[in-house]
């Protein structure tokens, strides 16, 4: 029999063990529990086209967090990037859609999905915005609207840039390999 211990003379482990006593045959419900230990949903097969291998990857996602990746064309500042992004999710969450968004270069960013079953109707809208280069959605790349100006302009190399660019492959390969200062800050 353990001794009666006051409760004001409770310490930390004291109150500890309480806890542990009180939570021990207390139910947590599904929704309170993480994502890795909540039971997955049950599949319905009957909702799968098999034409579409993405209907399967909606189905499977659905409930669990995703992230897609997103790349703004053009060659926009991390501030540019920010203000196009915050549109998009500002669009996204007057549609109803829980969309979290972190900046991770210049010109990407990730988009983090409480919910992955709705990340292809986002994919959707993100492709169809003028400014949107590219989304990557677990990792199969989706061209955007935006992507294909950069295309052409790729396609459309100028003369003058070209020749450009050859002085400059020859000046880099002048340079002794051994430097690799020197050639770190000209790859730079």
């Amino acid at each position: 029999p353990a001794k009666k211990k006051d409760i004001r003379d409770y310490n930390d482990a004291d109150m500890a063990r309480l806890l542990e006593q009180w939570e021990k045959d207390d139910d947590i419900e599904e929704g309170d529990l993480p994502e890795h230990k909540r039971p997955p949903a049950p599949i319905d097969f009957s909702k799968i086209d098999p034409g579409k291998p993405e209907s399967v990857l909606k189905l499977t996602k659905k409930g669990k967090t995703l992230m897609m990746f997103v790349t703004v064309s053009g060659n926009p500042t991390e501030k540019e990037t920010e203000e196009i992004t915050s549109l998009w999710q500002g669009s996204l969450f007057n549609a109803n859609y829980d969309v979290q968004r972190f900046i991770v270069g210049s010109n990407r960013a990730i988009f983090m999905l409480r919910d992955g079953g709705y990340a292809w109707e986002i994919k959707d809208f993100l492709i169809s915005q003028e400014r949107c280069a590219d989304v990557t959605l677990e990792g199969q790349v989706y061209p955007g609207k935006g992507g294909e100006e950069n295309e052409k302009m790729k396609n459309k190399t100028k003369p003058e840039k070209a020749k450009k660019k050859k002085d400059a492959d020859k000046k880099s390969n002048s340079i002794k390999e051994d430097n690799r200062a020197t050639k770190q800050r000209e790859d730079l």
